[in-house]
């Protein structure tokens, strides 16, 4: 029986660590008048808050506020706070983790008097406004659902 050798465990971790892309995305979530707050269905059937890469030259705030009119459609959006920053892998297609993308996210809180919404990008076919209460029953991913429970209390205040 041939056993690995330690070196070739060191480089296979050493290749993972490397391929692996970092990326950085913003997004936000917004509040209409009854409370309600924003998830969009990505291209994979899985729903997350509006949110995507940085694109050169913008910063957090302008990513989110493209972002969240190209997956929603609200373009009339106040700004309250940055809500903070988490960390998570890019979801692949069955809604598991694809570990070759590690995102950090930071996302902001907005509210908006709009209340139609329509999907401008044609990879997010769904927007819908959602109770408080039923969010983290719809997001996907475990860690927007951990963040969404660490900053819901700052959400009432608005």
């Amino acid at each position: 029986m041939v056993r690995n050798h330690p070196s070739k465990q060191f480089y296979n971790l050493l290749h993972f660590t490397f391929s692996m892309i970092h990326s950085t995305s913003a997004g936000g979530i917004v509040l209409n008048k009854k409370g309600q707050v924003i998830i969009v269905a990505q291209k994979n059937n899985t729903w997350s808050f509006p949110k995507g890469h940085l694109e050169s030259g913008e910063t957090a705030l302008q990513a989110a506020e493209r972002e969240i009119s190209e997956e929603s459609g609200i373009t009339q959006l106040t700004l309250i706070k940055e809500l903070g920053k988490y960390q998570r892998y890019k979801m692949n297609k069955e809604g598991g983790d694809d570990r070759s993308d590690l995102k950090t996210i930071t996302l902001f809180l907005f509210t908006t008097t709009q209340e139609k919404l329509h999907p401008l990008d044609p990879q997010h076919s769904e927007a819908r406004w959602v109770n408080k209460e039923d969010i983290t029953k719809l997001l996907t991913h475990q860690k927007d659902k951990d963040f969404f429970e660490s900053v819901k209390s700052q959400l009432n205040s608005n």
